[in-house]
C-alpha cells in the first residue's frame, strides 16, 4: 500500500515538473519541454562566453566589427518589439545583448542564451553585405530566443534517464544482450530523436530569423541567396537523416516557402 502511494506521488511530481516546464516557441507556436531555469541557462552562457573571449582574438577590422554590432542591435530591437507586443517579454528578461567579431577562418556564428553573439570573420565572404549579416544574425538569435539550448539539454536528460532505466531492466540479462539492447537504444535515440530535433530547430530558427530581419527592415529573400552561397562552399555532406542540419535544397525550399509570411512583418 505504502509502495503504491510513493509510486503515485512520484508520478504526480513528474507530471507537475513537465507541466511547469512546458513552453511555447514564439512565432512558430510549437510546444517544447525545457527542464532548466532560463536564468541558469543565461548564467551558463555568460560563463562559456567569457571563457571563449579569453582565448579568442577580436577582429581589428573596425568597420566590419561595427557593422556586426549595428546589425545585431537592429535584430535585437526587432526581437524585443515582437516579444513585447505579444506579451512574451519574459523570453529575453535574462538577456544582456553583446556582439563581437573574432578572427577565425571558420564560417560560423552563434548566440549564447542570454544574448551573447559572436561572428567569425570566416563567414563574412558568405554574408557579403549588411543584409547577409542580418540573415545569420536573425537565425542565431532565434536559436536563443526559442530556447533551443535548454530544449536540447532537457532532451539529453530524458534520454539519459531512459538509458539508466533500461540498464536496470536489463541487469539480469547476459552482458552481450545488454550491449545489443543499449546499442540499439543509442542509435534509435540519435536517429529517431536527437538529429530530427536538431533539424527541426534549424528550420524553426530559419523561420523566426526571417521574421526578425523583416521587422528590422531587411529583405528576407536575401536568406535564400545566403544559403545558396553556403551550399556551394564545398565538402562532402552526410545524408539529411544523418545530419544535424536540413539538406541545403530542403532548407532553401523551406525558406522560399515561408517568405510570404515573413513579408507580413515588414514595415511599410
Amino acid at each position: 500500500m505504502m509502495k503504491n502511494y510513493w509510486k503515485q506521488l512520484g508520478t504526480l511530481a513528474i507530471i507537475a515538473i513537465v507541466a511547469v516546464s512546458c513552453s511555447t516557441v514564439p512565432i512558430t507556436g510549437r510546444s517544447q519541454l525545457n527542464l532548466l531555469p532560463e536564468s541558469q541557462m543565461a548564467e551558463m552562457g555568460l560563463t562559456n562566453y567569457s571563457e571563449f573571449l579569453k582565448e579568442a582574438k577580436l577582429s581589428t577590422d573596425q568597420e566590419q566589427a561595427a557593422l556586426v554590432k549595428k546589425v545585431g542591435q537592429k535584430i535585437a530591437a526587432a526581437v524585443e518589439e515582437y516579444l513585447n507586443s505579444n506579451g512574451l517579454s519574459s523570453y529575453v528578461e535574462n538577456f544582456n545583448w553583446e556582439f563581437n567579431l573574432v578572427e577565425d577562418d571558420t564560417p560560423n556564428a552563434w548566440c549564447m542564451p542570454g544574448g551573447k553573439v559572436v561572428f567569425y570573420t570566416g563567414i563574412l565572404p558568405y554574408t557579403k553585405d549588411e543584409a547577409g549579416l542580418a540573415v545569420v544574425m536573425g537565425h542565431e538569435i532565434a536559436h536563443a530566443v526559442a530556447r533551443h539550448g535548454n530544449e536540447r539539454m532537457s532532451q539529453q536528460m530524458g534520454v539519459q534517464a531512459v538509458a539508466a532505466g533500461l540498464q536496470v531492466a536489463l541487469k539480469e540479462k547476459p552482458e552481450q544482450t545488454q550491449q545489443i539492447y543499449m546499442g540499439a537504444f543509442g542509435l534509435g535515440a540519435q536517429y529517431g530523436m536527437t538529429l530530427p530535433f536538431s533539424r527541426k530547430h534549424e528550420t524553426e530558427a530559419d523561420k523566426m530569423g526571417l521574421v526578425f530581419m523583416a521587422m528590422a527592415g531587411y529583405d528576407p529573400a536575401v536568406a535564400a541567396e545566403f544559403w545558396t552561397r553556403m551550399s556551394q562552399s564545398g565538402g562532402q555532406k552526410p545524408p539529411e537523416f544523418m545530419s544535424t542540419h536540413p539538406a541545403d535544397d530542403t532548407r532553401i525550399k523551406d525558406i522560399k516557402a515561408y517568405l510570404p509570411e515573413a513579408y507580413k512583418y515588414m514595415k511599410k
